[in-house]
């Protein structure tokens, strides 16, 4: 069995790492570099870097950023935020990072998953997706702009059109739960699992250890995403891989 991902997702706003809740209230915590340097130190799997103002303000990548990152990591490296563009992907593959993350674009042009993935190869695109239960509680809707904007696209067509379309992993936030730490979307989570069958990533919700071990002994995830849960050091990687191995869950630990 594959050893289940443990994934700190630092969220960037103006070259910084900031966490709040659905988006809203950010807190600067820290040096993007300095804090993922950290988690490769407790045995993270992989870290990823969110630009979360790149495609609602049209900023920029931070290149200097991935650069810099990409230069002290030995962990891979996913970035997404303001990919609008091929372009964009070499830029970032070229500064040092291992995978790309699109959402809105994937949404605006599906056809950029094709031809990322024919050019760059299904392991380095990631396509995040956003979506929140719909008030008849029917199924799930695709948001973008950070939760603001609903497409009106349902969750397992659109991810079953991204697989399809030659992505190589989902990043699954559940806009319900981002922010909140009342637990991951386990229902969501396996909704979509039903349907694919690339490797999903859970996002959104994680408020302590306990949740990233029920995502995984309730989920078929291949991997978890925390971030105020290490940022403010209530917890190593290495503790959640602790208490991961003592419920019998595979996970890549220091010999």
């Amino acid at each position: 069995m594959l050893a289940k991902r443990i994934i700190p997702c630092l969220d960037i706003k103006d070259g910084k790492v900031v966490k709040g809740v659905n988006f809203v209230g950010l807190k600067d915590i820290g040096d993007p570099v300095e804090i993922a340097k950290r988690y490769d130190e407790q045995c993270a799997d992989e870290v990823v870097f969110l630009d979360i103002t790149a495609t609602y303000e049209n900023r920029d990548i931070l290149k200097d950023v991935i650069q810099r990152a990409a230069c002290e990591l030995s962990i891979p490296l996913t970035v997404g935020g303001g990919i609008r563009t091929l372009d964009d992907f070499r830029m970032i593959l070229s500064s040092g990072a291992d995978k790309v993350s699109i959402n809105s674009a994937a949404i605006l042009n599906p056809q950029l998953i094709k031809q990322a993935s024919d050019e760059f190869g299904v392991q380095c695109v990631v396509v995040a997706i956003d979506a929140k239960k719909r008030e008849d509680q029917s199924g799930y809707d695709v948001y973008i702009a950070g939760g603001r904007k609903n497409t009106g696209l349902d969750l397992l067509t659109w991810a079953k059109q991204c697989e399809d379309l030659g992505a190589g992993e989902i990043l699954l936030t559940s806009m319900d739960r981002d922010g909140t730490r009342d637990g991951f979307d386990i229902d969501m989570l396996n909704a979509l699992m039903r349907v694919v069958s690339i490797p999903v990533i859970a996002s959104g919700g994680c408020g302590g250890q306990e949740d990233i071990v029920e995502v995984f002994e309730k989920t078929n995830c291949d991997g978890a995403l925390a971030a105020s849960l290490f940022h403010y050091q209530e917890a190593t990687i290495e503790d959640v891989k602790a208490l991961c191995a003592k419920h019998h869950i595979p996970v890549r630990r220091e010999l």
